[in-house]
């Protein structure tokens, strides 16, 4: 990897640690939320496996998942679009982008997550990658919205599935949900804070 790179992913995990240590002296809006290390080299390499040159992430907190997505889609030329509806984390984001010289790859969207997934559905894009790890009540909304621009053989990853504890019955009734789809294959993996890997098949 970049040593640029590897230094400001470095510096976010030290950022985020130090974070979980005094979590309620933080605003919860401000809070980074990350993924953990092990999911940003899933991410990456699954991104490097697929050739992939699109990818959309619902939730891009200060930009630690993007940056290690931007990594692996820049040598491909591509492209990310990033939702993030708190200024202060997009400002700190932006800062981090710039310092691992990634911006060029990334598209930020500000706002409501779901009213820009319906103008960028109505854009008919496609995406060969999605994260989503944003609001969990609204996961499934989510997911249904980003569906039809995953084209077949394309990836939903979606975060916490496992951890933390308190959403973790509603995330196996969403896992659930997308087992009866007949034109997906999932399942939920331990790595990270549980990870559930989906793909279209038809």
């Amino acid at each position: 990897m970049n040593k640029i790179i590897s230094n400001v992913l470095n510096e976010l995990e030290i950022q985020s640690n130090l974070e979980k240590n005094r979590m309620v002296d933080i605003n919860p809006e401000d809070r980074m939320l990350a993924i953990t290390k092990e999911t940003g080299e899933l991410l990456n390499m699954i991104l490097r496996l697929k050739n992939a040159k699109n990818m959309l992430e619902i939730g891009m907190s200060v930009g630690y998942s993007t940056i290690w997505c931007a990594e692996a889609i820049l040598e491909n030329s591509g492209k990310i679009t990033t939702i993030e509806r708190n200024r202060n984390k997009i400002e700190r984001a932006r800062k981090n982008f710039q310092k691992a010289n990634v911006g060029k790859a990334i598209d930020i969207k500000e706002g409501n997550a779901m009213e820009i997934l319906k103008n960028i559905r109505n854009k008919k894009e496609n995406f060969d990658l999605v994260l989503i790890d944003a609001d969990k009540e609204n996961t499934k909304k989510y997911f249904d919205l980003i569906l039809p621009m995953v084209p077949v053989g394309g990836v939903i990853i979606t975060d916490n599935m496992l951890y933390p504890e308190k959403y973790r019955e509603d995330m196996k009734k969403f896992s659930d949900y997308i087992k009866k789809n007949d034109s997906l294959r999932t399942i939920t993996s331990p790595i990270g804070f549980g990870e559930e890997i989906t793909i279209k098949i038809r």
